[in-house]
Protein backbone atom coordinates (compact mmCIF):
# COMPACT_ATOMS: atom_id res chain seq x y z
CA UNK A 1 0.00 0.00 0.00
CA UNK A 2 2.77 2.39 0.95
CA UNK A 3 4.59 1.48 -2.24
CA UNK A 4 1.58 2.47 -4.38
CA UNK A 5 1.29 5.81 -2.61
CA UNK A 6 4.97 6.53 -3.23
CA UNK A 7 4.57 5.78 -6.94
CA UNK A 8 1.49 8.01 -7.15
CA UNK A 9 3.32 10.93 -5.49
CA UNK A 10 6.29 10.48 -7.82
CA UNK A 11 4.05 10.56 -10.89
CA UNK A 12 2.35 13.72 -9.64
CA UNK A 13 5.69 15.41 -9.08
CA UNK A 14 6.85 14.49 -12.62
CA UNK A 15 3.69 15.92 -14.13
CA UNK A 16 4.03 19.15 -12.17
CA UNK A 17 7.66 19.57 -13.24
CA UNK A 18 6.96 18.88 -16.95
CA UNK A 19 4.06 21.39 -17.39
CA UNK A 20 6.40 24.45 -17.77
CA UNK A 21 8.27 22.54 -20.48
CA UNK A 22 4.99 22.00 -22.36
CA UNK A 23 4.17 25.67 -22.09
CA UNK A 24 7.66 26.65 -23.24
CA UNK A 25 7.46 24.27 -26.23
CA UNK A 26 4.07 25.70 -27.18
CA UNK A 27 5.46 29.23 -26.97
CA UNK A 28 8.45 28.23 -29.12
CA UNK A 29 6.16 26.75 -31.75
CA UNK A 30 4.06 29.93 -31.87
CA UNK A 31 7.19 32.07 -32.15
CA UNK A 32 8.47 29.86 -34.98
CA UNK A 33 5.18 30.18 -36.86
CA UNK A 34 5.24 33.95 -36.37
CA UNK A 35 8.79 34.17 -37.73
CA UNK A 36 7.89 32.04 -40.76
CA UNK A 37 4.86 34.20 -41.52
CA UNK A 38 6.97 37.33 -41.22
CA UNK A 39 9.62 35.88 -43.53
CA UNK A 40 6.97 34.85 -46.03
CA UNK A 41 5.48 38.35 -46.01
CA UNK A 42 8.92 39.88 -46.57
CA UNK A 43 9.58 37.53 -49.48
CA UNK A 44 6.25 38.39 -51.05
CA UNK A 45 7.04 42.10 -50.72
CA UNK A 46 10.47 41.61 -52.25
CA UNK A 47 8.97 39.67 -55.16
CA UNK A 48 6.39 42.38 -55.73
CA UNK A 49 9.10 45.04 -55.82
CA UNK A 50 11.22 42.94 -58.15
CA UNK A 51 8.34 42.32 -60.55
CA UNK A 52 7.39 45.98 -60.72
CA UNK A 53 7.68 46.97 -64.40
CA UNK A 54 10.67 49.21 -65.06
CA UNK A 55 9.99 52.17 -67.35
CA UNK A 56 11.37 51.38 -70.81
CA UNK A 57 13.45 53.77 -72.88
CA UNK A 58 11.43 55.35 -75.67
CA UNK A 59 12.66 55.91 -79.22
CA UNK A 60 13.52 59.53 -78.47
CA UNK A 61 15.46 58.44 -75.38
CA UNK A 62 17.56 56.19 -77.60
CA UNK A 63 18.15 59.04 -80.06
CA UNK A 64 19.13 61.47 -77.30
CA UNK A 65 21.38 58.92 -75.61
CA UNK A 66 23.26 57.96 -78.78
CA UNK A 67 25.87 60.69 -78.37
CA UNK A 68 27.01 63.42 -80.76
CA UNK A 69 27.94 61.06 -83.59
CA UNK A 70 24.72 59.12 -83.14
CA UNK A 71 22.59 62.27 -83.24
CA UNK A 72 24.33 63.40 -86.45
CA UNK A 73 23.66 59.96 -87.90
CA UNK A 74 19.98 60.14 -86.94
CA UNK A 75 19.71 63.59 -88.56
CA UNK A 76 21.13 62.16 -91.79
CA UNK A 77 18.66 59.26 -91.66
CA UNK A 78 15.72 61.64 -91.12
CA UNK A 79 16.97 63.84 -93.97
CA UNK A 80 17.12 60.84 -96.32
CA UNK A 81 13.56 59.99 -95.30
CA UNK A 82 12.36 63.53 -96.03
CA UNK A 83 14.22 63.52 -99.36
CA UNK A 84 12.64 60.19 -100.34
CA UNK A 85 9.17 61.58 -99.62
CA UNK A 86 9.88 64.76 -101.63
CA UNK A 87 11.30 62.90 -104.63
CA UNK A 88 8.38 60.47 -104.60
CA UNK A 89 5.91 63.35 -104.65
CA UNK A 90 7.93 65.06 -107.41
CA UNK A 91 7.93 61.85 -109.45
CA UNK A 92 4.18 61.43 -109.10
CA UNK A 93 3.65 65.01 -110.30
CA UNK A 94 6.22 64.86 -113.12
CA UNK A 95 5.86 61.38 -114.59
CA UNK A 96 2.38 61.87 -116.01
CA UNK A 97 1.32 61.23 -119.57
CA UNK A 98 -0.86 64.33 -119.65
CA UNK A 99 2.13 66.49 -118.72
CA UNK A 100 4.66 64.88 -121.07
CA UNK A 101 2.30 64.27 -124.03
CA UNK A 102 -0.56 66.83 -123.93
CA UNK A 103 -3.54 65.29 -125.66
CA UNK A 104 -4.45 68.50 -127.54
CA UNK A 105 -0.99 69.25 -128.94
CA UNK A 106 -0.58 66.32 -131.33
CA UNK A 107 -3.85 66.76 -133.27
CA UNK A 108 -3.26 70.50 -133.49
CA UNK A 109 0.29 70.18 -134.87
CA UNK A 110 -0.70 67.40 -137.27
CA UNK A 111 -3.60 69.47 -138.58
CA UNK A 112 -1.30 72.43 -139.31
CA UNK A 113 1.21 70.21 -141.07
CA UNK A 114 -1.44 68.56 -143.20
CA UNK A 115 -2.61 72.01 -144.26
CA UNK A 116 0.97 72.94 -145.11
CA UNK A 117 1.13 75.59 -142.39
CA UNK A 118 4.55 74.97 -140.85
CA UNK A 119 4.71 78.30 -139.01
CA UNK A 120 1.51 77.62 -137.12
CA UNK A 121 2.76 74.15 -136.21
CA UNK A 122 5.98 75.65 -134.84
CA UNK A 123 4.01 78.26 -132.86
CA UNK A 124 1.84 75.55 -131.33
CA UNK A 125 4.92 73.58 -130.29
CA UNK A 126 6.61 76.70 -128.92
CA UNK A 127 3.61 77.62 -126.79
CA UNK A 128 3.64 74.18 -125.17
CA UNK A 129 6.14 73.71 -122.35
CA UNK A 130 5.84 69.92 -122.53
CA UNK A 131 8.60 67.52 -123.61
CA UNK A 132 6.57 66.66 -126.72
CA UNK A 133 6.37 70.33 -127.68
CA UNK A 134 10.12 70.80 -127.30
CA UNK A 135 10.90 67.65 -129.30
CA UNK A 136 8.57 68.55 -132.19
CA UNK A 137 9.75 72.17 -132.24
CA UNK A 138 13.38 71.06 -132.53
CA UNK A 139 12.53 68.60 -135.28
CA UNK A 140 10.24 70.86 -137.31
CA UNK A 141 12.83 73.64 -137.17
CA UNK A 142 15.04 71.48 -139.43
CA UNK A 143 12.39 70.82 -142.05
CA UNK A 144 14.45 72.65 -144.66
CA UNK A 145 17.17 70.02 -144.33
CA UNK A 146 14.88 67.14 -145.18
CA UNK A 147 13.08 64.34 -143.41
CA UNK A 148 16.23 62.53 -142.26
CA UNK A 149 17.47 65.61 -140.42
CA UNK A 150 14.06 66.09 -138.81
CA UNK A 151 13.98 62.43 -137.70
CA UNK A 152 17.49 62.56 -136.20
CA UNK A 153 16.70 65.80 -134.37
CA UNK A 154 13.50 64.35 -132.94
CA UNK A 155 15.26 61.19 -131.74
CA UNK A 156 18.01 63.26 -130.11
CA UNK A 157 15.38 65.42 -128.45
CA UNK A 158 13.56 62.37 -127.11
CA UNK A 159 16.80 60.99 -125.66
CA UNK A 160 17.46 64.33 -123.98
CA UNK A 161 13.98 64.48 -122.47
CA UNK A 162 14.28 60.89 -121.29
CA UNK A 163 17.59 61.70 -119.62
CA UNK A 164 16.09 64.70 -117.83
CA UNK A 165 13.16 62.63 -116.64
CA UNK A 166 15.28 59.71 -115.43
CA UNK A 167 17.68 61.99 -113.59
CA UNK A 168 14.86 63.24 -111.38
CA UNK A 169 13.67 59.69 -110.73
CA UNK A 170 17.19 58.41 -109.99
CA UNK A 171 17.40 60.67 -106.94
CA UNK A 172 14.76 58.44 -105.39
CA UNK A 173 16.93 55.41 -106.08
CA UNK A 174 19.83 57.22 -104.40
CA UNK A 175 17.75 57.71 -101.24
CA UNK A 176 16.84 54.04 -101.27
CA UNK A 177 20.52 53.09 -101.48
CA UNK A 178 21.83 55.55 -98.88
CA UNK A 179 19.25 54.84 -96.14
CA UNK A 180 20.31 51.22 -95.39
CA UNK A 181 23.98 52.28 -95.52
CA UNK A 182 23.29 54.87 -92.86
CA UNK A 183 21.43 52.21 -90.89
CA UNK A 184 24.44 49.90 -91.16
CA UNK A 185 26.73 52.70 -90.00
CA UNK A 186 24.44 53.22 -87.01
CA UNK A 187 24.61 49.50 -86.24
CA UNK A 188 28.42 49.56 -86.23
CA UNK A 189 28.46 52.71 -84.09
CA UNK A 190 26.01 51.18 -81.62
CA UNK A 191 28.04 47.99 -81.28
CA UNK A 192 31.23 49.99 -80.73
CA UNK A 193 29.47 51.93 -77.96
CA UNK A 194 28.18 48.66 -76.48
CA UNK A 195 31.65 47.15 -76.22
CA UNK A 196 32.99 50.41 -74.80
CA UNK A 197 30.31 50.29 -72.08
CA UNK A 198 31.21 46.69 -71.27
CA UNK A 199 34.81 47.69 -70.66
CA UNK A 200 34.33 50.94 -68.76
CA UNK A 201 31.05 50.77 -66.80
CA UNK A 202 29.68 48.60 -64.01
CA UNK A 203 26.51 48.04 -62.00
CA UNK A 204 23.09 49.35 -62.94
CA UNK A 205 24.57 52.13 -65.08
CA UNK A 206 26.35 49.53 -67.20
CA UNK A 207 23.11 47.69 -67.95
CA UNK A 208 21.31 50.91 -68.92
CA UNK A 209 24.07 52.23 -71.18
CA UNK A 210 24.45 48.82 -72.80
CA UNK A 211 20.73 48.67 -73.52
CA UNK A 212 20.79 52.15 -75.12
CA UNK A 213 23.78 51.24 -77.31
CA UNK A 214 22.22 48.01 -78.54
CA UNK A 215 18.88 49.76 -79.08
CA UNK A 216 20.60 52.35 -81.25
CA UNK A 217 22.24 49.60 -83.31
CA UNK A 218 18.91 47.90 -83.96
CA UNK A 219 16.82 51.04 -84.41
CA UNK A 220 19.11 52.54 -87.06
CA UNK A 221 19.02 49.35 -89.12
CA UNK A 222 15.24 49.12 -88.80
CA UNK A 223 14.63 52.75 -89.74
CA UNK A 224 17.10 52.56 -92.63
CA UNK A 225 15.29 49.56 -94.12
CA UNK A 226 11.92 51.18 -93.44
CA UNK A 227 13.02 54.12 -95.61
CA UNK A 228 14.85 52.11 -98.26
CA UNK A 229 12.17 49.54 -99.14
CA UNK A 230 9.38 52.04 -100.05
CA UNK A 231 11.90 54.30 -101.82
CA UNK A 232 13.19 51.50 -104.07
CA UNK A 233 9.64 50.32 -104.72
CA UNK A 234 8.52 53.83 -105.70
CA UNK A 235 11.61 54.25 -107.91
CA UNK A 236 10.91 51.01 -109.77
CA UNK A 237 7.25 51.86 -110.38
CA UNK A 238 8.01 55.41 -111.51
CA UNK A 239 10.84 54.26 -113.81
CA UNK A 240 8.65 51.68 -115.50
CA UNK A 241 5.84 54.20 -115.90
CA UNK A 242 8.28 56.74 -117.38
CA UNK A 243 9.59 54.14 -119.83
CA UNK A 244 6.06 53.46 -121.10
CA UNK A 245 5.45 57.19 -121.57
CA UNK A 246 8.75 57.62 -123.43
CA UNK A 247 7.81 54.78 -125.78
CA UNK A 248 4.49 56.51 -126.40
CA UNK A 249 6.35 59.78 -127.00
CA UNK A 250 8.46 58.10 -129.69
CA UNK A 251 5.35 56.77 -131.43
CA UNK A 252 3.53 60.10 -131.35
CA UNK A 253 6.57 62.02 -132.61
CA UNK A 254 7.15 59.52 -135.39
CA UNK A 255 3.52 59.73 -136.50
CA UNK A 256 3.75 63.52 -136.60
CA UNK A 257 6.93 63.84 -138.64
CA UNK A 258 5.71 61.20 -141.11
CA UNK A 259 3.43 63.92 -142.45
CA UNK A 260 6.56 65.78 -143.60
CA UNK A 261 7.90 62.66 -145.34
CA UNK A 262 4.59 62.10 -147.10
CA UNK A 263 4.62 65.72 -148.23
CA UNK A 264 8.12 65.26 -149.69
CA UNK A 265 7.02 62.13 -151.55
CA UNK A 266 4.03 63.92 -153.03
CA UNK A 267 6.26 66.74 -154.20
Amino acid sequence: MKRKMVLTLAAALILCNSSPLWAQNEEDVLNSISVEQKTLAENEHTAAVTNTPVPKDTFMDVVKGSGTLGIILWIMIFMSSAAAICFTADGLLTVRKSKIIPHNLTPEVQAHLQNGNLEEALNSCKKSSSPLGRVLYAGLSNTAHGYESVSDTVLNGIELEEEKLMQRINYLNLCGAIAPMLGLLGTVTGMVDAFYVLGTSSGAEKAKLLAVAISQALYTTEVGLFISIPAILAFTLLRNHASKIIINLVDVSDDTIKIIRNAEIEE
